[in-house]
């Protein structure tokens, strides 16, 4: 029988080995961090303020700009305090619920975005029935199986993972907790968990993904067939911030876990890991208010009373 070391805690990759470079990442990464929290913070505080805003599509997109805010919050904070400190460890129970908190905020947005295109869907295609479809009770309910499929997601891959053996070596190959890069520590010969977690996963993510794209078939062919032109770049203009945001995400984590994990970190590695867990919260609030006359009006009547309120003091 062979001596095996339990492992108790981990490492985790570091983006240089210079010192002053990694401190600079940290302020790089720093301001992303805090760019990220402004911008969805604002989208929550709008959608909550302002009155015309409380309808289906803002209701879902308040939802994704908190899991985006929860999901930077999971994996860019200790990556800048181990930049700074120059360190690399993390302890087993940190990477365990790094690891629960990033699937699960993942499996929810996954479903909150196929809920958004389904809202786009009945938008469209059936405006007079909108109302009915939509309502506040449908909304809630779909978020709440959102987070539920997230919930059973993060336990199934957390559950899969940590139920291997880790017994040496004990650094991982990424800037912070993921199943691909955790299976290469297990000294575990059998896999079926964490496999069948992963068929699950698959199969949540496709069903999702062929939910969207009927969808958006039948969207675009109801937009192609409005006469009005400026009708139909409007209708344009509220679809394709979404279906860039779902093509962006699911591309990167599609890349993230079913590539086979490098025994040797690589920048494409780390590159492709900042893509799917920093890039879509950052970037997110950006392309769903940068044409958005809805968010751009509120944010003004916002600023306006702020202002306001200034003078008369």
């Amino acid at each position: 029988m062979t001596n095996h070391t339990v492992v108790m805690d981990f490492l985790l990759a570091r983006f240089t080995e210079n010192q002053m470079l990694s401190q600079l990442l940290a302020v790089l990464f720093l301001l992303i961090y805090l760019g990220a929290l402004l911008e969805n913070f604002l989208i929550i505080i709008l959608t909550i303020l302002d009155q015309h805003l409380h309808i289906p599509m803002y209701f879902f997109l308040r939802h994704l700009s908190f899991l985006d805010l929860c999901l930077i919050s999971t994996t860019v904070p200790k990556s800048i305090y181990n930049s700074i400190a120059f360190t690399d460890s993390i302890s087993f129970l940190g990477c365990v619920l790094q690891l629960f908190l990033v699937l699960l905020l993942s499996g929810t947005e996954v479903g909150i975005l196929t809920a958004m295109s389904y809202d786009r869907y009945v938008a469209i295609c059936c405006p007079l029935y909108y109302e009915i479809v939509m309502t506040k009770g449908v909304c809630v309910q779909m978020i709440a199986v959102s987070w539920l499929n997230g919930g059973v997601f993060g336990i199934l891959y957390s559950a899969g993972t940590f139920s291997l053996n880790f017994c040496g070596p004990n650094k991982i190959n990424q800037f912070f907790c993921d199943v691909p890069a955790l299976l290469k520590l297990t000294c575990s010969e059998e896999h079926a968990t964490i496999n069948i977690s992963v068929a699950i996963g698959v199969c949540y993510a496709f069903s999702c993904l062929v939910c969207i794209a009927v969808s958006y078939v039948y969207i675009f062919s109801a937009v192609l067939k409005i006469p009005s032109r400026e009708s139909k770049s409007k209708a344009f203009s509220t679809c394709m911030p979404h279906l860039f945001v779902v093509s962006a995400f699911l591309v990167a984590g599609a890349v993230a876990y079913l590539k086979p994990a490098s025994d040797e970190p690589s920048s494409l590695d780390m590159l492709g890991s900042v893509l799917y867990s920093v890039a879509p919260p950052t970037l997110n609030p950006v392309i769903y208010c940068l044409k958005n006359k809805d968010i751009k009006s509120a944010l003004s009547k916002v600023l306006w009373n702020v202002r306001s309120s200034g003078e008369m003091e």
